[in-house]
């Protein structure tokens, strides 16, 4: 089975880069489209839900940083383009799925640091993703912070 279009989704830290390199030899030896996603939580989630206060101002710092943290990334990767890559508020399993069924992928890309016991309970966004997703899933595994 030969892939089409894969998605590879990253949380733009240093870790990233194996998860890119694995797509890129998905991408270069199937001849796929390879496109880019990084999804900025709402803060709100991060707190819980209520918040006192309007955090928008602060959402949005986050959002220009992950902009620019992003452009970096697709000017470092020849095989990234701007024109293939997404950056998009919302819940990560949730906007991941969306974005791969919208963008007719067949395969996405995560990277894994394989948790086991209580964070393996709390869950992963790697875990998240395979559940429910529309097409495969490659959890590329990281080493250990």
């Amino acid at each position: 089975m030969s892939y089409h279009h894969i998605l590879v989704a990253v949380d733009l830290t240093e870790e990233c880069d194996p998860v890119i390199h694995r797509a890129r030899e998905l991408s270069v030896s199937n001849s796929a489209k390879l496109s880019l996603v990084h999804i900025v939580e709402p803060m709100a989630m991060a707190f819980g839900g209520d918040v006192p206060m309007d955090l928008s101002q602060l959402q949005q710092q986050q959002f220009d940083q992950a902009r620019e943290r992003l452009d970096r990334l697709i000017n470092k990767y020849p095989e990234l383009t701007k024109e293939y890559s997404h950056l998009t508020y919302g819940q990560p399993r949730q906007e991941i799925h969306h974005l791969a069924k919208e963008q007719e992928c067949d395969l996405i890309v995560v990277g894994s640091h394989g948790r086991h016991g209580l964070a393996l309970l709390l869950g992963s966004t790697a875990n998240d993703v395979l559940h429910g997703a529309p097409c495969d899933v490659l959890a590329v595994h990281l080493a250990k912070r």
